[in-house]
């Protein structure tokens, strides 16, 4: 058995299951504007846009939390891009980047902001896995 072509055919199979549009991206700390007594978002600095698959997991064991003033239920998703994604050089992913949804079959998935916890790859996946929560 050739585990290259096995490979091969592993990861043609995962990325023809990628039919979303997502965004990786890093964001810079807010910070507060006196003059407008506003809070002014950081710069968002985009690592790779391009086809994933967007997954819910453990959606019936999402955590609850306080955020600020407001109750809200950490909801678990797996990001898949393709295996042979390439990022900056230099750029790794880390905890508190975040996965925008740009495009999903799904609608109601347009637009979702996920937020990094962790990411799987290795030689012999078919795909590179973000673990992700949904913060809303």
């Amino acid at each position: 058995m050739n585990t290259d072509g096995v490979l091969a055919a592993g990861r043609a199979a995962a990325k023809a299951r990628m039919r979303d549009t997502v965004r990786l991206y890093a964001q810079a700390p807010d910070s507060f504007d006196r003059a407008t007594g506003t809070t002014v978002p950081g710069a968002k600095t985009t690592l790779y846009e391009g086809t994933g698959r967007v997954k819910p997991i453990a959606q019936a064991s999402g955590e609850d939390t306080q955020a600020a003033d407001r109750n809200i239920e950490l909801l678990e998703y797996q990001v898949s891009l393709p295996w042979d994604t390439v990022l900056p050089a230099g750029t790794r992913v880390l905890p508190g980047m975040r996965v925008e949804v740009v495009i999903s079959e799904d609608a109601r998935m347009t637009g979702l902001v996920l937020w990094v916890i962790g990411a799987q790859f290795g030689a012999q996946a078919t795909a590179w896995r973000l673990s992700t929560e949904d913060r809303s």
